[in-house]
């Protein structure tokens, strides 16, 4: 009885107290990093508006904009032809070393992602901070990972929390962050994932909230212009279903804009590909040149369609034109702007300009639907509802998207509409078989990097020990090998039985597992991490 309690008291310090520390440490690391990443890419933001604001009023050194923009584009061309992992937002490629597909070093892709996106974001192109706060976030759990010396399982583990602790540092939204993690990036509501990432998200946002304030930086909701009817009406949704099935529509030729775009980039062969990112980086220039709208993420933008529940949009004015035709400007730069930089793979995130393009078409409807009797009570709350249809269209998560629309904004009223909307944007990107942009990128990447190229496909027979991660536990609930399968069970009797998600594991009994791999010897590692090691 007493070498029983110990057994399991040595598994519940490996498998639960030494987890929990692994993660607290890469919420920290995470935290610190994603937070002076965002203060550096706000400052950016901020200097570069002044800077084309001063080219603007001095329009004589414009042509400098452009040769310095192409000398960027060029570098920035280069840089990623040797760092792919930090090809276009990154969140595909961390995704994929979440679920144990890609490998990469986390200090080269870290400080790539960082100095890379951050030189985009000066530069005045459509650059969030979202994206890359999420890879740089996976980029600390898989250094944490490493530097602790933790088997593949933890690393994997590590780098799905640091995604979503990055994500909620750049948003200062922990659910979305956490929600986004098991939604994308493992694709499971495992436990283990649910916990590492929680306390991960817990102390890389207790990280960033004692770092912002002495550095003279706010920790407040992302956006506080919106405000939503207290009082619920049953006949706003039915502005909410017209308003959702365009901003779907639009969203699907969003999708297919950028999967046409990558094609036409794949055929520039200009200085060994890197002269494609001119096109991105010089139409940045030109659209920054005629609004200051269309520069960074959209933090600004968004803000300034919130209209503190008036109805009346307050926007700057281009060439003097009407509020309407300004946000058509803006929405078609927006728009633009993303396709290019996700068609070509430039180093930035596309995160918030997706919510921007989302929330600009929510407001042009808005003032639509108001000349048609629509009460201006409800304005801000479609523009945000737009917003989060737009993005579960394309990202097709659509918890995610529900979570979002409440956390940016810090208003928990009438779900009902949110919720009406978000399904309506996810059935009809169903009906265009559209899949999720990630996913489909990241299904791209590895085959433009041959990622599968040395797999095959084999059979690895273990043991179940006592106390491992695998005893009393359910097929489902624990993280495999990505591409493998449970073929069999077969129980301490000889008994071979055909196993189901629901299949609870035990000691003793021997797990068959198939899978494509380019490493039986890590595979087998890696099973032994679920079932522990045989004694020797």
């Amino acid at each position: 009885m007493k070498e029983k309690f110990k057994r399991n008291l040595r598994a519940f310090a490996d498998n639960g107290v030494n987890l929990v520390l692994i993660s607290l440490l890469t919420g920290i690391f995470a935290g610190i990093v994603v937070t002076f990443y965002n203060i550096l890419a706000s400052i950016g933001e901020e200097t570069s508006v002044s800077l084309y604001s001063l080219l603007r009023d001095n329009p004589a050194f414009i042509p400098l904009l452009f040769v310095g923009l192409a000398a960027g584009a060029l570098v920035i061309g280069t840089f990623v032809r040797f760092v792919p992992m930090i090809r276009g937002s990154g969140i595909p490629q961390i995704e994929g070393a979440a679920r144990g597909i890609i490998r990469f070093k986390w200090y080269v892709t870290m400080c790539s992602m960082f100095a890379a996106s951050l030189a985009c974001v000066f530069m005045g192109l459509s650059a969030g901070a979202e994206g890359p706060s999420l890879e740089i976030g996976g980029c600390a759990g898989e250094a944490v990972g490493v530097l602790l010396k933790r088997n593949r399982m933890t690393r994997r583990l590590q780098i799905a929390s640091g995604s979503s602790a990055g994500l909620a540092v750049a948003f200062n939204a922990p659910v979305t962050g956490l929600v986004f993690a098991m939604e994308e990036a493992f694709r499971s509501f495992s436990p283990q994932v649910f916990i590492c990432a929680a306390l991960s998200v817990v102390a890389a946002l207790f990280t960033r909230n004692a770092i912002r304030p002495p550095l003279g930086y706010g920790v407040g909701y992302t956006f506080d212009t919106f405000i939503f009817p207290h009082e619920f009406s049953f006949v706003y949704c039915l502005w909410v279903i017209p308003a959702a099935i365009i901003v779907a529509l639009l969203g699907v030729g969003f999708y297919y804009a950028v999967f046409s775009s990558k094609k036409l980039f794949k055929k520039i062969s200009f200085l060994k590909g890197a002269g494609k990112y001119l096109i991105p980086f010089l139409l940045a220039g030109a659209f920054g040149l005629i609004t200051v709208y269309a520069m960074g993420g959209g933090h600004s933008f968004i803000e300034a369609i919130g209209t503190l529940g008036t109805g009346n949009i307050d926007l700057e004015r281009v060439f003097g034109i009407s509020v309407i035709a300004t946000l058509i400007l803006v929405v078609l730069f927006k728009f633009l702007a993303g396709v290019m930089a996700m068609g070509c793979g430039v180093p930035c995130g596309v995160f918030i300009p997706m919510l921007a393009v989302g929330a600009g078409i929510g407001a042009i409807i808005s003032l639509l639907f108001q000349k048609m009797g629509m009460s201006p009570a409800f304005s801000d709350y479609l523009v945000i509802i737009c917003m989060s249809v737009f993005f579960t269209t394309i990202v097709k998560a659509p918890i995610t998207g529900i979570v979002m629309v409440f956390e940016l904004t810090g208003q928990f009223t009438n779900f009902l509409p949110a919720l009406l909307g978000i399904a309506i944007g996810y059935l009809i990107s169903m009906l265009f078989k559209t899949e999720a942009i990630y996913e489909k990128n990241l299904e791209g990447f590895i085959a433009d990097e041959k990622i599968y190229e040395n797999f095959k496909k084999i059979q690895v027979s273990v043991t179940v020990r006592h106390g491992s991660k695998a005893d009393g536990t359910s097929i489902r609930s624990i993280i495999w090998p990505t591409n493998g399968l449970v073929v069999q069970v077969i129980d301490a009797d000889g008994k071979v039985n055909v196993p189901d998600g629901e299949t609870v594991l035990h000691c003793g009994e021997t797990v068959v597992f198939e899978c494509e791999t380019d490493s039986e010897e890590e595979l087998t590692e890696y099973l032994y991490s679920v079932v522990g090691k045989p004694e020797k």
